[in-house]
């Protein structure tokens, strides 16, 4: 679906049905240097089952007009200025890693607009490798490979697509090729800069689940623990053998850990 926030052409991802804006909304938020075809499973599932689903291509990302947004806290506002253009006064978020951060700055700083929320595979500081930065600075494709390397877990290396014949590597390599030159290293760069997590865990008031990967070497479930008791009331979802990009490692296991909130 296309459609203008901002004066910006944006481009959502419905899972096959027509946006409806009287049925309960549901918005998903990728990580860095991604687009919303990483929830193509989720997306789906969740259109067919009673809502209307926006996998949404932040600013700069996948099909919608840049520039990128510089900040975690940027890109929770855009997320609410989508929700102003689509006339929905409030939603449910879902955000997988810089996605996760996003979703959880604007579920703290808009109680009154987001009434449920996913945090996959997120973690009180997201800091990033140094090298990786500078890399992606440089528009090196080291950048992608280490994003790619280290945001799947060892099952994932090793062919352990659940639908088989699909590559998860080449997959996640070629996602980031897609992505413009900057856009990567603007990404890093927000999620290692935002420190502000576990303040706005504590103004989080709506039901909300951290989903997390017992093999995710990017964002450790350990690393999550302070922002989970930081959040009154949420939930943690442990993926056995998932690494970070969790919705195509795990795709029914994070449906079903998503369904804890929605």
């Amino acid at each position: 679906m296309d459609f203008t926030v901002q004066g910006k052409k944006t481009f959502a991802a419905t899972g096959g049905k027509e946006f409806d804006k009287s049925q309960p909304v549901m918005v998903l938020v990728h990580g860095a240097g991604m687009d919303h075809t990483v929830w193509y499973l989720q997306n789906r599932y969740f259109a067919h089952h009673g809502y209307s689903v926006l996998a949404v291509d932040l600013p700069g990302h996948g099909r919608s007009e840049g520039p990128v947004l510089p900040t975690i806290s940027d890109m929770a506002d855009w997320v609410i200025a989508v929700l102003d253009e689509l006339g929905v006064e409030k939603a449910g978020v879902a955000g997988h890693s810089m996605g996760a951060l996003t979703s959880l700055d604007a579920a703290g700083r808009y109680p009154d607009r987001i009434e449920k929320a996913a945090l996959l595979g997120v973690a009180a500081m997201m800091k990033g490798n140094p090298a990786m930065i500078e890399s992606a600075k440089n528009n090196e494709h080291l950048a992608m490979d280490l994003v790619t390397s280290w945001g799947h877990g060892r099952p994932a290396h090793m062919g352990d697509h659940p639908q088989p014949g699909l590559w998860m590597i080449g997959g996640g390599i070629r996602l980031l090729e897609r992505s413009g030159p900057g856009v990567l290293h603007n990404d890093l760069v927000a999620c290692d800069q935002y420190e502000a997590a576990v303040e706005i865990g504590g103004k989080v008031q709506c039901p909300t689940v951290l989903i997390l990967g017992t093999v995710d070497m990017m964002a450790p479930v350990r690393a999550a623990k302070p922002l989970g008791e930081a959040i009154d009331g949420s939930k943690t979802v442990v993926i056995n053998n998932c690494g970070h990009s969790m919705m195509t490692e795990k795709p029914s296991d994070v449906i079903d850990a998503l369904k804890q909130v929605f």
